[in-house]
């Protein structure tokens, strides 16, 4: 190693070490892991290595990437040859200290982990693409997809990769007819090219022909008269087939309608240094033949041969299975349609019955597959004047007052046509037939268009009471004949006169219910009866404060004061009402209404001992979980209308979360709230009389806890196992008992940056965790794993994964000598425990049965002697 390579040496990254003996090893000749950057020039040195040994004289290294990582005799590890991370993105390397030859330090083995550089160009996968495109297709729906790659390392920016459109050719007017979608690739029509691309005209087939020459030369005849050439020769027809061809044929790369230059470009293209490659994409337009006829217009009762062509579809697919369907999905249905597109009607329309009908056309294939998108199509019935004026009412009554000035409204005469209003067909005239009795000039007058009824002359009621109009309505080819009755009614010469002007004073308790009849008057009118000028109406016309009562009327002139709202001693305790008697028809000219035609009575209000009253109708409080205990939620208010002392409870608070204080209604908190052990509770707020607490209100007080960000997202469990042969992921759960936004969707990450392994979400509450380098035996790791809510929230956690060989069962194999089954302390005392009892209990059974031998010996011997004696 030269003093010129020492200088290069540049400090780098230690990453994960690892390796043989690692625990044991002390002192600097350790296990170690390096970062270097690809493409770093040569030689150049990547670490040297420092041993306790005083024999070593020399460095060995082998494992993978032994001919580019060679060391040098005093422990300088150094690159032979570039690294190149599409190739390897790292090496692992044992790393042996020698005394001549003999290894004296190690082994240990370095990782070195090859950082990528931008020094790929992303590339299409193919230079030149091919394209079909329907005239007619919607804005960003997708016709086709170029795709790039990047051989640099996919998990960095190096790799991430933008699409983007360079040119459109040809583009006269500079309207760009497509777009690419910078993330996909996927090239869609922009809204002027759904509405601007033509395809090449050319010649419709039906269903089932053969697009042939033969063909060709058959609808070339039908439509012109051949003259005796052959066709090969007639240069009309040689044409129409070189273009009919040229479109069958359709050739995008050869022969396209348009031309896009597209480009991707690494680091998102938001960088200068980012690098680039390019692809053309040959697009064809294809006709759109899938083209609705809508909406199309079919006159009601249209005398014709059924069933009746009416309109034709054609799908883009020749062989295409049309079906059609109503979308109301009405019980009629005139309508079918062939199996060449043709759509029928089967029978006359009515618009009056319907005057438009949706049709839903599907073009499907042999597997009931849809090939065009379904399209709709109106069928407007149009009004053809098939229908008679009809008069409102079978006879039209009116009244007119005597003496009524020339011009006078009578009324208006009401008549219609069930034809399409706003057209000639339902436009009515209305015109005066007959009068009688008859009068020289005639009484009454007609507008013809509105049918309105005015006076000619003064009329007189002792002159003619009834009059009996005959009038023509008619329409451009109807017309029908209504009836008129005119009554002459009397002037109004007399005013309603009540039977007394005062009725007195009445007594009410303040608890009286709404609908009480309070008093009953009459009042008299010496009009003609019957008519308007006689008929009594009565209203309060003062006194009457917050609309406490109301007045019903009879046609017979008596009325009913009502009580129509609550009674309230403390704020009104008495009425002065003015009650008027009115006619509806106005009073002859000179006339007023007098003092007869209006009465007074006095109403008292007694006082009745109320229950308090809220002041509010509904209590609801919205508060954060975490609330200071001791915060005032709600202040309740209420009063006693007889001003007697009043005091709050409060009941159901079944978690003991809040208090009330009894004299000012202040509801508080007393202990902690927790949404997740309850989001919404009520409970029941009562004012009563101190003195009397049989008077009381209730009140339900609605609480709902707002959450706040108070539990961290845990994991579902902590341990997991991978097996060796079969490397599936991990897959980690967690979840939050908050709700959103503080919950989730969570974000995983490993607490540090590890090339063994490697952290993905799934969704927002699961990740899979993926070990990328197997390690050289059975290992249980402890990954530090951060686990954020939404709100950004979370800490790291242990998450253990065991790497391991398996059974076949799928579970770590555990060799019999490494069971290293012991009993801890608790189990060891207690077998001891065990032990000694048994030996207790064994000990006592045997002194028993010793002591009941020697008795049976004694009795025995006593027993001998008796017999001997």
């Amino acid at each position: 190693m030269t003093p010129m390579m020492h200088l290069l040496f540049l400090p780098l990254l230690f990453s994960i070490a690892g390796g043989k003996d690692l625990e044991e090893k002390k002192g600097p000749f350790e296990n170690t892991g390096l970062d270097v950057p690809e493409g770093t020039p040569v030689p150049f040195p990547i670490h040297q290595f420092q041993v306790t040994h005083p024999g070593v004289n020399n460095f060995r290294v082998s494992g993978e990437g032994k001919e580019t990582i060679k060391i040098s005799r005093d422990g300088w590890l150094y690159l032979e040859k570039p690294l190149d991370w599409s190739l390897d993105n790292h090496y692992i390397i044992m790393v042996e200290a020698l005394a001549d030859d003999e290894v004296v330090e190690g082994p240990i083995y370095v990782t070195i982990n090859v950082l990528d550089v931008n020094n790929h160009a992303p590339y299409f996968n193919q230079s030149d693409y091919t394209a079909v495109v329907r005239e007619n297709t919607a804005t960003g729906v997708p016709f086709t997809r170029v795709f790039a790659l990047d051989q640099d390392n996919p998990d960095t920016p190096n790799a991430e990769l933008r699409y983007s459109l360079v040119s459109q050719i040809p583009n006269k007017h500079g309207i760009l007819l497509f777009q690419i979608n910078p993330n996909t690739g996927e090239i869609s029509t922009t809204k002027e090219g759904e509405r601007m691309l033509k395809a090449r005209e050319g010649i419709q087939y039906s269903r089932g022909e053969e697009r042939s020459i033969d063909t060709l030369k058959t609808k070339f005849a039908d439509y012109c008269e051949v003259p005796k050439i052959p066709y090969e020769k007639n240069p009309f027809f040689t044409c129409v087939e070189r273009a009919e061809m040229r479109r069958i044929i359709m050739d995008p790369l050869e022969d396209p309608d348009y031309t896009l230059l597209v480009r991707v470009q690494d680091l998102r293209g938001a960088s200068e240094t980012a690098l680039s490659g390019n692809a053309r994409v040959h697009i064809v337009v294809q006709q759109n033949l899938w083209v609705n006829p809508g909406p199309i217009t079919v006159k009601e009762n249209l005398v014709e041969t059924y069933p009746l062509t009416i309109a034709k579809v054609q799908s883009n697919e020749p062989d295409a299975i049309y079906t059609l369907v109503q979308k109301e999905r009405q019980l009629r249905f005139p309508f079918q349609i062939t199996k060449d597109g043709d759509i029928l009607l089967t029978e006359m329309l009515d618009r009056e019955e319907k005057d438009m009908y949706i049709l839903v056309v599907f073009a499907l294939d042999n597997d009931g597959r849809e090939v065009d998108p379904p399209m709709e199509i109106q069928v407007l019935v149009e009004d053809v004047n098939d229908e008679v004026p009809v008069c409102e009412n079978e006879e039209s009554v009116f009244e007119v007052q005597e003496d009524e000035p020339v011009g006078s409204l009578v009324g208006q005469l009401l008549a219609h046509d069930d034809d399409e209003a706003g057209t000639l067909n339902s436009q009515l005239t209305y015109t005066i037939l007959s009068q009688n009795p008859p009068t020289t000039p005639n009484a009454f007058s007609i507008d013809a268009a509105s049918g309105r009824i005015q006076t000619l002359r003064a009329l007189q009621r002792k002159d003619q009471q009834v009059y009996n109009l005959t009038v023509t309505v008619k329409d451009p080819a109807f017309k029908t004949v209504c009836k008129v009755i005119i009554s002459v009614i009397d002037v109004n010469n007399e005013m309603p006169v009540f039977e007394k002007n005062d009725y007195g004073n009445h007594t009410l308790a303040e608890d009286t219910p709404v609908g009480h009849t309070v008093l009953t008057f009459r009042a008299t009118d010496a009009d003609e009866p019957g008519s308007g000028s006689s008929l009594i109406k009565f209203h309060i016309s003062a006194g009457n404060d917050g609309d406490v009562f109301t007045v019903e009327s009879d046609r017979d002139g008596v009325g009913h004061l009502v009580l129509a709202m609550p009674l309230d001693f403390e704020s009104s305790p008495n009425y002065e009402l003015q009650i008027d008697a009115r006619n509806p028809e106005p009073l002859m000219k000179g006339l007023e209404y007098g003092a007869e035609s209006t009465a007074f009575v006095s109403v008292s209000v007694t006082d009745v001992d109320e229950a308090p009253e809220f002041s509010l109708d509904t209590l609801h409080v919205i508060v954060p979980e975490n609330i200071t205990k001791g915060s005032v939620l709600l202040a309740v208010e209420a009063k006693d209308p007889e001003g007697k002392e009043i005091s709050f409870k409060l009941d159901g608070d079944t978690q003991g979360w809040l208090e009330i204080d009894p004299a000012t209604g202040q509801i508080k908190t007393k202990d902690k709230l927790d949404r997740e052990t309850l989001e919404t509770f009520e409970v029941t707020v009562t004012a009563f009389e101190k003195e009397n607490p049989e008077k009381f209100s209730e009140r339900v007080l609605s609480v709902r806890l707002l959450d706040v960000n108070d539990n961290l997202p845990k994991m579902t469990h902590t341990q997991a196992f991978i097996c060796v042969k079969t490397l599936k992921p991990v897959i980690i759960k967690a979840h939050d008992t908050d709700n959103a936004p503080f919950s989730q969707p969570f974000t995983f990450s490993l607490g540090k940056k590890s090339p063994n392994w490697d952290l993905q979400s799934i969704d927002g509450t699961t990740a899979k965790l993926t070990l990328k380098k197997i390690p050289i035996e059975d290992k249980t790791f402890s990954l530090p794993i951060t686990i954020k809510d939404n709100a950004g929230m979370g800490v790291a956690q242990l998450f253990e994964v065991r790497v391991c060989n398996c059974t076949e069962l799928g579970y770590c194999y555990i060799a019999p000598a490494e069971s290293n089954f012991r009993l801890g302390m608790g189990p060891t005392i207690g077998i001891l425990a065990g032990v000694l009892g048994f030996c207790i209990v064994a000990f006592i059974i045997v002194i028993r049965r010793k002591n009941k031998g020697g008795k049976k010996k004694e009795v025995t011997g006593e027993e001998e002697r008796s017999n001997m004696m």
